[in-house]
């Protein structure tokens, strides 16, 4: 591959994706997130991303990043709905496999994720919690148009503790709601 940015598509994720979540199950794609999981957690992660692919209650949506050139999937990406602060928002997370990396596939799905959450018209925000020593993933969040909101603790996976940035974007107008955005308040 040459140093061009490559452009991405984003697919909707499906039984069919299971070895590519194997292969973002690695050691190196999983260090800012507590290590590999058990192939016993990981195939209930790919239940929960099928569903979440099929559900058309605005709940969100799981997806595989797709390279335009060939059709090679690289990596994975959603937005799924999260309490947060009292109030409803979506929140997405990514993952981009090694040799893809450092190419913008991951701002360029990133981008193409925030357009799915806005059409899904149901909350006012997205956010992204990348740990504050994953200075790529933070890089993503800023080149995508996020606004750093400041580090919070979070917990991934569940019982791990994640000192993590919380970047926040608009995804704008007032028909998104369920998230405590109160327009007399801006």
């Amino acid at each position: 591959m040459d140093d061009t940015t490559p452009v991405v598509r984003i697919e909707p994720w499906s039984e069919g994706d299971f070895e590519l979540l194997r292969a973002l199950n690695a050691p190196e794609m999983t260090e800012h997130l507590g290590g590999p999981e058990p192939e016993g957690k990981l195939a209930e992660r790919h239940r929960r991303y099928v569903a979440l692919s099929t559900d058309r209650s605005g709940a969100g949506r799981m997806y595989r990043v797709v390279q335009t050139a060939g059709g090679e999937p690289v990596g994975s990406i959603g937005f799924w709905r999260k309490s947060w602060r009292g109030g409803e928002v979506y929140e997405t997370g990514w993952a981009i496999l090694p040799g893809f990396q450092g190419r913008g596939a991951a701002t360029a799905a990133t981008l193409a994720v925030v357009e799915e959450a806005r059409a899904a018209r149901g909350h006012r925000h997205l956010h992204a919690f990348p740990s504050v020593d994953n200075v790529p993933s933070n890089v993503v969040c800023r080149k995508a148009g996020f606004s750093l909101m400041g580090q919070c603790d979070f917990e991934y996976p569940p019982g791990t503790p994640l000192r993590s940035n919380d970047w926040r974007l608009d995804l704008g107008g007032p028909e998104a709601g369920g998230d405590g955005w109160d327009p007399e308040q801006q």
